[in-house]
């Protein structure tokens, strides 16, 4: 009959106790709050140790979960009085260089393909009404588009 070292074994159920109790969900909203959040500081919100903070960490970069750390910055701080979300139906023949226009475009900080409602949606900012009228007109004069469908966006809830 084989004894096991009880000590060994705590060890081997603490660490698996480590590993279930770190949540990615939890770790990640952490990060998303403030990517700047230090391991302590999480490993304290999430009851376990900086270790195991710094080596979930690791593991989720590893794995392309976490593919960077960036800032959340207040658009109408830097100036944009508008910001607005818009849909954009396009032919499919002309999909890959409006989406190839779009990623070079100053005014839309995010692209992206959908299926639904819209083959692209693109968050914009722009500096006035005026700017914003003007980038409407030129993607409805593009060819390959289909329909644009603006929405200015009111406030940021979440």
């Amino acid at each position: 009959m084989h004894h096991l070292n009880l000590h060994y074994v705590y060890i081997m159920v603490k660490s698996i106790n480590l590993m279930v109790r770190i949540s990615n969900h939890n770790l990640i909203k952490l990060l998303i709050e403030n990517s700047r959040t230090s391991y302590v500081e999480i490993a304290k919100k999430l009851g376990v140790s900086e270790a195991a903070v710094r080596k979930r960490i690791k593991r989720l970069e590893d794995l392309g979960v976490i593919r960077r750390y960036t800032i959340d910055v207040d658009p109408k701080r830097l100036g944009y009085e508008v910001l607005a979300i818009i849909g954009l139906d396009v032919e499919p023949e002309h999909l890959l260089k409006i989406m190839e226009e779009l990623r070079s475009r100053e005014e839309a900080v995010k692209l992206y393909l959908t299926s639904g409602d819209h083959m692209l949606m693109i968050e914009c900012w722009f500096k006035n009404s005026r700017e914003f009228s003007s980038f409407i007109k030129g993607l409805e004069s593009r060819e390959g588009v289909r329909r644009v469908c603006p929405a200015i966006i009111l406030e940021r809830l979440k």
